[in-house]
């Protein structure tokens, strides 16, 4: 079973830290290991805790800080925790900062938790890719790169189908346009389970961007493969 993403909240209405945390404890593999109202209590428990959280859900209002003076602090402190913005704060230069910071993503309040949990999916299938390999070719990460751009498309996708992965099963048709591709080639190439695999490669059959045939081989027993559309060759 794959590990659960540790998340930790910093948020100072009560309120919206116990929805985000029904939120978060809703999507499977994440898990909040604490909510913090300042930044005292935030510091004081990342230099103490053995749960170092995967991901901060940060807001940019914090009593005794400015939300952005902390984001750098963690960002300095410990570089391997991604963080997230959750705020009101729309101002052009709070989201530009926060933006050269490095941060996964910017949520305004109120939020749009379809659109959040959205973004929990990616993040999960974004770590599970980067740990499944050891090196990446400039097509595999100028689609990682492109995420903010692909996660804005996301809405429009189905549950359960992240644009980034998508891309890159796209990227692999490309690549295998004479011998079709199975779930399980799908699954080693993108770093995923092979029922994973095969949801999107039945997702860009509904969408007319591959088709598929049984190949029967000589074990007796039925094969899928997929291929590209002949019309999109």
């Amino acid at each position: 079973m794959d590990a659960k993403f540790k998340v930790m909240i910093i948020e100072d209405d009560f309120r919206v830290a116990n929805v985000l945390e029904d939120a978060v404890n809703n999507v499977e593999r994440f898990d909040v290991v604490k909510k913090s109202m300042s930044r005292e209590d935030s510091i004081h428990f990342l230099k103490h805790t053995d749960q170092l959280p995967d991901l901060i859900l940060l807001d940019v209002y914090i009593p005794d800080v400015t939300g952005l003076d902390l984001l750098w602090e963690i960002r300095n402190q410990y570089k391997h925790i991604d963080i997230m913005m959750i705020t009101a704060a729309k101002e052009v230069s709070t989201v530009e900062e926060s933006m050269r910071s490095g941060v996964f993503d910017y949520i305004l309040k109120p939020i749009d938790f379809t659109r959040f949990k959205k973004t929990l999916h990616h993040y999960a299938e974004q770590r599970s890719f980067f740990e499944k390999h050891k090196e990446l070719d400039q097509d595999a990460i100028d689609l990682v790169m492109k995420q903010t751009v692909s996660q804005a498309s996301a809405a429009e996708l189905p549950k359960g189908i992240d644009q980034v992965t998508l891309n890159i099963v796209k990227d692999f048709f490309d690549q295998n346009k004479e011998k079709g591709i199975s779930a399980m080639d799908a699954a080693k190439h993108i770093g995923v389970s092979r029922p994973t695999a095969r949801r999107y490669l039945e997702y860009l059959t509904t969408i007319q961007y591959a088709e598929s045939y049984s190949n029967y081989g000589d074990l007796g027993r039925p094969q899928r493969l997929y291929f590209k559309k002949q019309h999109l060759q």
